[in-house]
């Protein structure tokens, strides 16, 4: 039977057994991620530091546009963007430099960061990333560390583009 894939629309034939087994339909597992991932009901991708990191920095910079977690940039998630200062932070926690999930996973992660770090630069974002990895649960004096090398990078940013923030 053929089939249209719910994530890329591309048609493709399954098997009327798949059809009973499996009814959302998806021509690979890429496009199975991109739609859960997506149309999530539970959990989240983002960490209790982003959430906050989200609510401090559009608090204490209301006049800067930040795109969380978005993909419009380089077409890859950035964990936070700030367009009008081709600007983009990356918080990498210990997925990208230990085999928790083994080492093709760990390859898998690397090989995206490196991608990131490659189409940040061609679009002349100016990618600063964070080691996270020692931040295994919230804690707000940790958390602050973190919220205080953004706004040091920030600041520095800002005045460099607006020499009138001096």
């Amino acid at each position: 039977m053929i089939v249209q894939c719910l994530q890329c629309h591309k048609t493709f034939r399954k098997e009327p057994n798949q059809i009973k087994k499996h009814p959302k339909h998806f021509c690979g597992h890429h496009c199975a991620a991109i739609y859960n991932n997506a149309h999530k009901s539970t959990g989240t991708r983002v960490s209790k530091l982003e959430k906050w990191l989200q609510a401090q920095l559009t608090a204490l910079y209301p006049d800067l546009e930040f795109h969380f977690n978005q993909r419009d940039a380089i077409n890859g998630e950035l964990d936070i963007y700030i367009p009008s200062l081709k600007m983009a932070f990356e918080l990498n926690g210990i997925f990208h430099y230990e085999p928790i999930y083994g080492p093709e996973k760990l390859a898998s992660v690397q090989t995206n960061d490196h991608r990131k770090f490659q189409a940040c630069g061609e679009r002349e974002i100016e990618l600063c990333i964070i080691d996270v990895s020692k931040f295994s649960y919230f804690k707000m004096s940790k958390a602050m560390e973190f919220l205080k090398i953004i706004l040091d990078v920030l600041n520095e940013k800002r005045k460099w583009v607006d020499p009138d923030l001096n």
